[in-house]
This record gives C-alpha cells, structure tokens and sequence, in this order.
C-alpha cells in the first residue's frame, strides 16, 4: 500500500509478493531499497521525488507509481517488460 500525507509526501507498507513466473521476490517495490520486503506500519519514503509533492499514486502488485505537482512520474519496483519505463528492461 502506499499513501500520501498532507505535505505531498509518500509512505508505504506491505509485503513484496514472489512473482508467479519465477518466484523471486522484488525486494525494491516498498521503495525503502533493497532487502525491504515487509513492513507492518506505514513508512515515510526517503526519497523526496526531487522536492516535488505527490499528488497521485498507484500501487500494484510488482511495481508502484508516483504524479508529482508538476506532472512528473515517478515509478519503482520490478522493472520487467518496460513497466517502469526506465528504459533498462
């Protein structure tokens, strides 16, 4: 789950989910970085989406986005097929 305070920032929790094709756990979709993959309580996100205030989120079961103010997305998590669209898979 993710969630959006009243300053524009985002805080998840959860738990990261092994994939159905090859069972590996994707250890970034929390967005607290590697080895992350279960928190109970709610966890204010270190990165400040280049102090820019959230507005909008969407959170599925391999990967999460980010709308900023301005219009800019930001996205994390595994990154197969393109879904991120970081260009490096």
């Amino acid at each position: 789950s993710i969630f959006i305070d009243a300053e524009g920032r985002l805080s998840t929790c959860g738990k990261s989910v092994p994939y159905a094709t090859d069972g590996t756990i994707c250890d970034s979709l929390l967005g607290h970085g590697a080895g992350v993959t279960q928190l109970s309580t709610p966890t204010l996100l270190s990165s400040t989406l280049g102090g820019e205030r959230a507005v909008s989120v969407s959170a599925k079961s391999s990967h999460s986005l980010a709308l900023t103010a301005s219009g800019c997305v930001w996205s994390w998590g595994h990154g197969a097929c393109g879904r991120l669209g970081h260009g490096d898979q």
